[in-house]
């Protein structure tokens, strides 16, 4: 047959079809789609949009537009009205005439005939307008070629939804468990596994994704019924024979015959572990609606516990045996004391206090301060202002100088039994370095309010210590970077000390 003009294939068609079968097809057309919308909920919707935009489409084709614009509306209205019907009839055919026959085909071969319905009429358009389809025969390696590789996640889902469906691996209606989530497929379409969880939500699944992973289908066995085995866990004195337990449990459960609880196999129960103070025992039995396991469970816990009631049984919670020692008034003494002894110890290292008796001792070292520090924990910063001394009793710690052009010296390394920090807690003035630990470090801390008290019940004791201080700045002044200290600087003589001791802890007001 010689093909049409392409200029006049439009009204060709529509002289042919508008006068007569178009307006019956699209009749009978309507009244089954009436039909199925009243008998199937769930396809209302895309039975309405579809019906109503092929009734739309024939209503601008039946309207005179003239002119470019016209001819491009027709036509693509033409087109429109054709897909419209195609899916109409689809759903027709998969959702209210097969099943009549008692059959249930997935909505993936729906989907896979509206698909090639399309494809039909779009080569029915082409034809008419004048296209030679051998050449579209010709040209279909490469079409196939871009089409695959433009549309490969498409084409793995299709492929994976028809693996899905040949190979009998899911059915509408499976209850699915894909990793945390459990659902009931109710649709397996060309692109996706739609399921429905219990928490009334709604998932979509690729088809590509479900097949790559692994998934579990609840309750599902070849050639037995729909059920699924739960587990009920109780705890139960030592005190009880297992046996007993077991017995009356399984004796409650099998006579009660409970909704959605199977009667084969029978309900079981039976002893997991032995725990704190208590045994462990489970119950195992099949449900048979998935749709209802927390529910159903909550039965079986009920009659599980006014079972072991009726026996005057209790379920137990963990026991633990707790050891709790009350120290006499006598340790608790002895262990003052001794960690008394062991700070005035740590005192009697520091020369500085050398001058102190044996009760200035005690009442220093019970106000002495416990301060651990970690590796890497800067102790002292140079230049802060701390009234306090530091008595090492562990570890190391690096003392660090920052120079006039700003580079930083390391000068001196301490080690437990050493003390640092005695210009700021005798003079108030402020550090002359860094102090940083190397290792993990222990120390006790001595603060001005602790040693007032004592210099100023012995005035004397200020002599003393301005002479020791004195000693020691003079070694510290040796180890210090000569670039700290101008020439005219000079280890301060022991009156000056003296007076600096007496007016920071307030001497001379006394």
């Amino acid at each position: 047959m010689e093909s049409l003009p392409a200029v006049g294939w439009l009204e060709s068609l529509m002289s042919i079809a508008w006068h007569g079968s178009l307006a019956l097809f699209v009749g009978v057309t309507a009244l089954f789609a009436a039909l199925l919308y009243a008998l199937r909920r769930d396809s209302r919707t895309p039975v309405a949009r579809s019906l109503g935009i092929a009734l739309f489409c024939l209503l601008l084709i039946n309207f005179n537009l003239t002119g470019v614009v016209g001819q491009v509306l027709r036509q693509a209205a033409v087109v429109v009205v054709g897909l419209a019907l195609i899916r109409v009839w689809a759903m027709l055919m998969f959702r209210l005439l097969i099943p009549i026959l008692r059959l249930h085909p997935s909505r993936i071969l729906e989907d896979i005939v509206v698909a090639i319905g399309y494809v039909g009429w779009g080569l029915v358009l082409l034809r008419l307008a004048g296209l030679d389809l051998s050449h579209i025969v010709t040209t279909s390696a490469v079409i196939t070629a871009v089409l695959a590789f433009s549309m490969q996640d498409t084409l793995g889902n299709l492929l994976a939804g028809l693996t899905l469906q040949f190979d009998n691996s899911v059915d509408i209606g499976d209850w699915v468990k894909a990793g945390d989530l459990i659902g009931r497929v109710v649709e397996i379409n060309w692109r996706a596994t739609v399921l429905e969880t219990r928490n009334w939500e709604t998932v979509v699944i690729p088809n590509s994704v479900l097949v790559k992973n692994h998934f579990s289908i609840l309750g599902k066995r070849h050639g037995a019924d729909r059920q699924w085995r739960r587990w009920i866990w109780f705890n139960i004195n030592w005190e009880t024979l297992p046996t007993q337990i077991i017995s009356v449990v399984e004796h409650s459960l099998r006579e009660a015959q409970l909704p959605g609880v199977a009667q084969s196999p029978e309900p079981s129960c039976i002893l997991m572990a032995f725990e704190n103070g208590f045994s462990r025992y489970a119950v195992r039995y099949w449900l048979t609606d998935l749709s209802a396991d927390d529910y159903t469970d909550s039965v079986v816990r009920t009659h599980i516990d006014a079972a072991l009631r009726r026996h005057n049984l209790r379920m137990a919670s963990p026991f633990f045996n707790v050891l709790t020692i009350k120290e006499n008034e006598k340790y608790i003494e002895a262990r003052m004391k001794r960690h008394l002894e062991e700070r005035v110890l740590a005192l009697r290292k520091v020369e500085l206090l050398s001058g102190l008796n044996d009760e200035e001792m005690v009442i220093l070292a019970d106000r002495l301060k416990f301060t651990p520090f970690v590796t890497g924990d800067i102790i002292m910063h140079q230049g802060a202002v701390a009234h306090w001394l530091y008595i090492m009793l562990s570890g190391e710690v690096e003392v660090w100088v920052t120079l006039p052009d700003g580079r930083r010296k390391l000068v001196d390394v301490l080690k437990a039994g050493s003390f640092f920090g005695e210009m700021g807690l005798m003079t108030g003035e402020s550090r002359s370095g860094t102090v940083i630990a190397r290792s993990n470090v222990e120390c006790l801390r001595l603060d001005k309010e602790a040693f007032q008290a004592i210099l100023v019940s012995r005035k004397e004791l200020a002599e003393t210590i301005s002479s020791i201080l004195a000693e020691r700045l003079e070694e510290r002044r040796r180890k210090m970077p000569e670039a700290l200290f101008d020439e005219t600087d000079g280890v301060p003589h022991g009156g000056e000390l003296v007076e600096r001791i007496r007016n920071f802890f307030g001497l001379n007001k006394h």
